[in-house]
C-alpha cells in the first residue's frame, strides 16, 4: 500500500557501504585521542610569560618608559649651541627716514634704505643671508635641573611599569588558581550528578515494582534536576574564568588548558613567616612620584635665573640699490649679488626679571603636588601594612580549614554509605538519603575551595611583600 522512499541500491552495495562506514568510525576513534592531546597544557610560568609579552596595557607602559627616555635625550640637547641659518630673497621699495622703531610682535621690517626728498615706489630685488650661533655657556644650573627632572620622570615611568607588571602577574596567578578551583568544582558536580542518576534509576525501578511509594520517584527526579542545575552553573563559572585567564595572557582562547602543579595534592610547606612590605612595587612607585615632583620643583625654581651666552654671527646682503651712488636697478641679478659682508662676536646676558611672579606661583603649585604625593605614599604604606597583616591571618585560617576538610569529607562519605544502606533496606526514607547526598557534595566542594584558598592566601601574602618568588618557589617545589 505504501511505497518505500528508500533508494534502491545494487546487490552488495549496502554491505560495502556498512564496511566503509565501520572503517571510518574506527579511524575517527583512533584519531580522537590525537585531537584531544593537541590542546597544549600550559603551566603557570608559561601563562605569566605570555601575559608579560602580549598584554596590551603592559605594552603601553613600556612605550611610556621609552618616551621618557627620549625626553631625557631631548633635554640634554639644550647643552648644544643653537645654529640658525637663513637665506632670503625679497622685492621691495627702499624709502627710509632717520628714527627708531619697535618690532611688530617679533617681526621686524627693515627701515634701511635711501633717504631722499621724494619717495620712489619702484621696487628692487634684494638678498640677505645670515648664520648665527648662540651658545649658553653659563645658565646657573637650569639645564642640569631640567635633565634631573627628566631622569626622575624616567624612574617614575619605570616604577609605574614594574608595579603594573607585578599587579598583572598577581591577577594572572589568582585567575589561574580560580580556574583550577572551578575545574575541581565541575568535577565534583559531575560526580554528584552521576550519583543522582544512579539513585533515580534505582528508585524508579523500586517504585515500578511497588517496593517504594510513588513520591520517591518524584523526589529522585527533583534531586537529579537539581544536580544537573548545579553542574551547569559550575560549568558556566568555569568557562567564564577560563576566558578571564586567557584575557590576561593577551589572547582570548575558549579552550586554554592549565596544569594543576599538584595544588590539590598538598598544602604549602611554609607560611613564609614575617615579611616586609617596604619593597613592594606600589610603594616604590609612590616614592618615585615624590622624587619626580621635587625634581620638577628645582627645575622650576632655577628657571628664573639668567643665562650667559656667547654669540657669533655673520651675514651678507645684496640689493638692487647701489651702495656707491644710491642708484637702483630692478633686475633680479643685481639684487641677489652680495654687496656687503659683516660679522659679529660678543657675550650676551639675558634675564627676564618679571618672570619671577610666574615662576614663584609655578613653584608653589609643584610644592603642593609634592605634598599630595607624600600623602599618597603614606596611604599606600598604610594599605600595604593592612594587606600584609590580613594575608597572615587569612593564611593561618585557611590552613586550619584545609586540615579540617578531610575529616568533614570522611564523615560525609561514611554518613552517605550508611544512609544508602538504610534506604536500600527500607529503614529510612529518600529525603534522609538526599540530605546525606547534599552533605557529601558540600564536603567535596569545601575540600577544593579550602585547598585553593590556602594557595590564594599565600599569593596574597607574597603580593603584600612585593615578591612573587615566595609563591612561585613554593608552587614549583
Amino acid at each position: 500500500m505504501f511505497r518505500s522512499i528508500l533508494p534502491k541500491y545494487p546487490p552488495g552495495s549496502y554491505r560495502r557501504f556498512r564496511i566503509r562506514t565501520f572503517c571510518l568510525l574506527l579511524l575517527l576513534i583512533a584519531f580522537f585521542p590525537c585531537l584531544k592531546s593537541s590542546a597544549q597544557t600550559v603551566s603557570l610560568q608559561q601563562v605569566l610569560d605570555e601575559g608579560t609579552r602580549n598584554f596590551p596595557f603592559l605594552k603601553s607602559k613600556q612605550a611610556e618608559v621609552r618616551s621618557a627616555e627620549q625626553r631625557v635625550r631631548s633635554v640634554k640637547s639644550d647643552y648644544l649651541p643653537s645654529l640658525i641659518v637663513q637665506d632670503q630673497y625679497t622685492f621691495s621699495t627702499n624709502n627710509s627716514v632717520a628714527g627708531a622703531f619697535l618690532p611688530n610682535e617679533g617681526s621686524a621690517l627693515s627701515p634701511s634704505g635711501g633717504i631722499r626728498p621724494d619717495n620712489i615706489y619702484t621696487g628692487v630685488f634684494g638678498s640677505f643671508t645670515t648664520l648665527m650661533v648662540d651658545w649658553k655657556v653659563f645658565n646657573f644650573g637650569k639645564i642640569k635641573a631640567n635633565v634631573k627632572s627628566a631622569k626622575a620622570e624616567v624612574s617614575r615611568s619605570q616604577a609605574d611599569f614594574d608595579n603594573e607588571l607585578f599587579q598583572h602577574q598577581v591577577r594572572t596567578i589568582d585567575a589561574y588558581l580560580l580556574l583550577l578551583i572551578n575545574q575541581k568544582l565541575v568535577e565534583a558536580q559531575r560526580q554528584n550528578l552521576q550519583r543522582a542518576l544512579v539513585f533515580k534509576r534505582v528508585t524508579d525501578a523500586a517504585v515500578s515494582s511497588g517496593m517504594r511509594p510513588g513520591v520517591d520517584s518524584s523526589l529522585a527526579a527533583a534531586e537529579y534536576a537539581k544536580a544537573r542545575l548545579l553542574l551547569l552553573e559550575s560549568q558556566r563559572t568555569e568557562k567564564a574564568q577560563r576566558l578571564r585567564l586567557s584575557e590576561l595572557t593577551g589572547e582570548l582562547r575558549d579552550s586554554i588548558q592549565v596544569d594543576t602543579l599538584d595544588f590539590y595534592s598538598r598544602l604549602p610547606a611554609s607560611t613564609l613567616g614575617e615579611t616586609s612590605f617596604l619593597k613592594n612595587p606600589a610603594l616604590r612607585l609612590a616614592q618615585t612620584q615624590i622624587d619626580a615632583s621635587q625634581a620638577r620643583s628645582l627645575a622650576i625654581r632655577r628657571a628664573f635665573l639668567p643665562s650667559v651666552s656667547i654669540v657669533g654671527a655673520g651675514w651678507a646682503r645684496g640689493s638692487g640699490v647701489s651702495n656707491r651712488d644710491d642708484s637702483f636697478r630692478t633686475d633680479f641679478a643685481s639684487g641677489v649679488n652680495y654687496q656687503v659682508y659683516n660679522y659679529l662676536i660678543g657675550i650676551s646676558t639675558r634675564w627676564n626679571l618679571t618672570s619671577i611672579v610666574r615662576v614663584r606661583n609655578d613653584y608653589k603649585s609643584e610644592q603642593f603636588q609634592a605634598e599630595r604625593f607624600k600623602a599618597i605614599y603614606q596611604t599606600q604604606k598604610l594599605q600595604l601594612d593592612r594587606q600584609a597583616r590580613e594575608a597572615d591571618m587569612q593564611l593561618q585560617l585557611s590552613l586550619e580549614q584545609a586540615r579540617l576538610t578531610p575529616v568533614q569529607l570522611g564523615a560525609a562519605r561514611r554518613a552517605f554509605g550508611q544512609a544508602e544502606a538504610r534506604y536500600q533496606s527500607g529503614m529510612t526514607d529518600l529525603f534522609t538519603l538526599a540530605q546525606s547526598v547534599n552533605t557529601l557534595n558540600r564536603a567535596e566542594i569545601d575540600r577544593f575551595i579550602t585547598n585553593g584558598n590556602v594557595w590564594r592566601s599565600l599569593l596574597m601574602k607574597a603580593a603584600a611583600a612585593g615578591d612573587l618568588s615566595m609563591f612561585l618557589n613554593e608552587a614549583e617545589r
